[in-house]
């Protein structure tokens, strides 16, 4: 049998379920690069994924605390919007992808890891990225570290 040493991912399965505090909230009081955050605008920022499915996945967050879409006001989803386009044309330009995936699970139920805080996830897809490794082995081959995906895609997004 062979092992996978993955030792980033005990910190996500022991501590996710037990957070007391908000991480999305958090982060907002950290400095970008230890935070990961790629861009801060008036109502939402953007953070890179520290659990990636894809290098380049990243989220846009409003920095009001809600737990569902309709809470946010208009201007919110309105700059969500914009960004969540200046993010593509980032993306296709850093990674050149065949697709790119848009996501928000709203609830627990509906697969939301931090239930209490809508996040749209932007991650860049490639026809063979879901290779006999994801599929069987359940693992995740990520081709550059957060820190190298910060540099590039803080890098990218400036105006």
């Amino acid at each position: 049998m062979d092992y996978l040493w993955t030792p980033w991912r005990y910190a996500y399965v022991t501590t996710a379920d037990r957070a007391t505090e908000c991480i999305f909230c958090g982060k907002q009081q950290m400095a970008d690069r230890a935070a990961f955050i790629i861009h801060r605008g008036q109502y939402c920022y953007i953070v890179l994924n520290i659990f990636p499915y894809t290098s380049g996945h990243v989220m846009i967050v409003p920095y009001a605390h809600i737990d569902e879409l309709q809470k946010l006001p208009g201007e919110g989803a309105i700059e969500m919007m914009a960004l969540l386009q200046k993010l593509e044309r980032t993306l296709r330009d850093t990674y050149h992808p065949d697709g790119i995936n848009l996501g928000m699970n709203l609830g627990k139920a509906a697969g939301a890891g931090v239930a209490q805080h809508i996040h749209m996830h932007v991650l860049p897809r490639w026809v063979a990225d879901a290779s006999f490794i994801t599929t069987i082995g359940e693992t995740r081959l990520l081709p550059e570290s957060l820190e190298q995906t910060w540099e590039r895609l803080r890098v990218a997004f400036r105006p």
